[in-house]
């Protein structure tokens, strides 16, 4: 849900889902909603003279391009036609287009692509300011000569889709770009507003300078909340109106505890949260004083906290919380942002074997691919391809195993890379998304098959306890028969929650019917861990309930043991350990699973 709440004539709020806890205040960075794919990414400094004259080559044959149309007009073409070029040739020429990319390059470090569709958010707005009709319209043009250079720059650009702009004169099409000019430098603290962020997108902003972000949409286990919290940085999804409602350089707070987004604070505002910015860095400070303590409740259970990791670089981060291991490695970020082209098995088994040097000899759980629904690849294999575009709901169709199992070459490279991998040390095998028993026994076969590649090869390779995710009802419910073929179960409770309830829990609309506490969600959670228990099998949660402090009294209680987070939020759910009981937990946990409103009760 978002609002709109006016404080004085330049404060305002947005609301929206808080996602990722902590405050942000920075200067707003909007990222243009183009038809044209456009990366985001910052560039060295010595790289930015190459970006412009990027920008410039692109220009310049564009301006080319419509030269040659315009004296290749016939003679008895609509003198319309050739005033569109003309206006076209002279916004292509206009120093106020190339001179602002060219500060947007120089002063923020942006790639060429990035400052090009910031600075036409920038004189879009000049344009809308206009009281001429005919001159507003003439945004339309500026658009369509944005996207002009930018087709020119990947390469796309065609005699044909030069023409683009002659065969809609006169249309007008409804904008919504926003932007102002900017006289900072990259040392201002930014935030980044959006209408979404994709997971390649995340990560290549990973790295970057922003503080925190923002988005139109998203609910509050959707991917892009979820690489929020994994880069520990303020996050708000949902706020429908963000992008439309700030400009270009507002001064922003985004406040992840609260999900509100507070655009030109007064300098009392901002007061206020500076110092509920400091207030948090010491409480994480003094949590950072527990990464050296074993996780171990009033009661003498030892309790397992591992890492849910993305690249193996996250490693780094996961052996500085004090993680035990990594009991989630999301393998298919390896996949993401290649435009299609997959990774051989030397790239994967190259990046598993620095996650498990990385680890230092603690065990690695490293989940098969698992692409689909809200990750998916920008061009796979011609069926995946197919299914992402024409799936109503690609939650439901072909994703995580059920993708694999219909790529047996993709899959068998994959699997041959992990068991070499574990050649160098401890892995487990976990794979997505299963449900039925043939999915298991193929899935069973094709590791087989692997292994036997490999020796037929003579590689090297290790054992692996393989494991299942129990992320689908069905599979909850069929316990007994997964536990016959596997060592362990870890509970993905984002996609149980979301297929338990019917809910996209990427879809704000019904973001506030997501619920982690429903009481069927909790049934198939408790059952799965009890079976576990009884069974002597291992059982761990490695969904974002895991590292919800909210619910750690409640999953010991139910007699959870291990648990997989993003390392940020490792030590914040050890303090919660450090101070349960689970003997006294168990009997409250179970008048929670019977109640009407779990919820109420924690």
């Amino acid at each position: 849900m978002t609002s709109l709440a006016k404080g004085n004539d330049l404060t305002f709020s947005v609301h929206g889902l808080a996602v990722s806890r902590g405050i942000a205040i920075g200067r707003a960075v909007l990222v243009a909603s183009s038809r044209a794919d456009v990366a985001h990414y910052f560039v060295d400094a010595d790289k930015t003279d190459l970006e412009i004259t990027r920008v410039r080559t692109a220009r310049n044959a564009v301006v080319e391009e419509i030269t040659r149309l315009q004296q290749d007009l016939p003679k008895d073409a609509p003198h319309e036609i050739s005033a569109l070029l003309d206006v076209h040739l002279m916004l292509l020429q206009d120093d106020q287009l190339i001179g602002g990319v060219k500060k947007w390059i120089t002063d923020r470090r942006y790639n060429a692509e990035w400052a090009l569709t910031t600075q036409f958010e920038a004189i879009a707005r000049q344009f809308d300011d206009m009281e001429d009709e005919y001159l507003r319209e003439r945004k339309a043009d500026l658009e369509q000569v944005v996207e002009r250079i930018l087709r020119r720059m990947k390469g796309m650009a065609s005699p044909m889709q030069a023409m683009q702009p002659v065969a809609q004169a006169g249309a007008s099409r409804k904008q919504s770009q926003q932007g102002l000019l900017l006289d900072d430098t990259v040392d201002v603290p930014l935030v980044l507003i959006a209408h979404d962020i994709s997971p390649a997108d995340m990560l290549q902003f990973k790295q970057s300078l922003f503080a925190g972000f923002a988005t139109d949409v998203g609910g509050k286990t959707s991917h892009t909340a979820i690489v929020a919290r994994s880069m520990d940085i303020p996050a708000v999804v949902g706020a429908r109106s963000a992008s439309q409602l700030i400009e270009q350089d507002d001064w922003v707070i985004i406040d992840g505890d609260a999900g509100i987004l507070i655009v030109d604070p007064s300098p009392i505002i901002l007061a206020e949260y500076g110092f509920k910015q400091r207030q948090g860095e010491l409480e994480r400070e003094r949590l950072s004083r527990l990464k050296n303590t074993a996780a171990i409740t009033l009661d003498n259970q030892r309790i397992e906290l591992m890492a849910n990791i993305e690249l193996p670089g996250d490693t780094l981060g996961a052996v500085k919380a004090g993680a035990v291991g990594v009991g989630l490695f999301r393998s298919e970020f390896l996949f993401m942002g290649r435009a299609g082209k997959l990774p051989n098995e030397e790239e994967q088994y190259t990046a598993y074997r620095q996650a498990i040097e990385g680890m230092q000899g603690l065990p690695v759980t490293i989940r098969t691919v698992d692409i689909g629904s809200d990750k998916p690849l920008d061009r796979a294999s011609d069926r995946m391809e197919k299914a992402q575009d024409t799936h109503l709901n690609p939650a439901l169709g072909l994703r995580a195993i059920r993708w694999s199992l219909a790529d047996p070459p993709m899959f068998l490279t994959q699997l041959r890379a992990i068991l070499r991998a574990a050649a160098r040390g401890q892995v487990n095998l976990l794979v997505p998304m299963l449900a039925h028993l043939s999915e298991i026994k193929q899935t069973l076969l094709l590791l087989d098959r692997a292994r036997v590649q490999l020796d037929n090869q003579g590689i090297a390779y290790g054992p692996v306890r393989l494991g299942a995710m129990i992320e689908i009802p069905a599979a909850a419910l069929t316990l007994k028969m997964f536990l016959k073929y596997f060592d362990f179960l870890s509970i993905g409770t984002n996609d149980l929650i979301q297929y338990t309830l019917a809910i996209d829990r990427a879809d704000e609309s019904v973001a506030h019917l997501y619920d982690p506490c429903h009481p069927a969600v909790l049934r198939l959670i408790a059952d799965t861990i009890a079976e576990c228990n009884a069974q002597g099998k291992g059982v761990s949660v490695c969904g974002e309930m895991a590292g919800d402090v909210a619910m750690t009294k409640l999953l010991l209680g139910l007699g959870l043991r291990s648990f997989s987070m993003h390392p940020s939020q490792i030590l914040a759910v050890k303090q919660q350990i450090l101070r349960a009981d689970t003997a006294k937990l168990k009997p409250w946990a179970e008048l929670v699973l019977g109640s009407e409103d779990p919820a109420a009760m924690l």
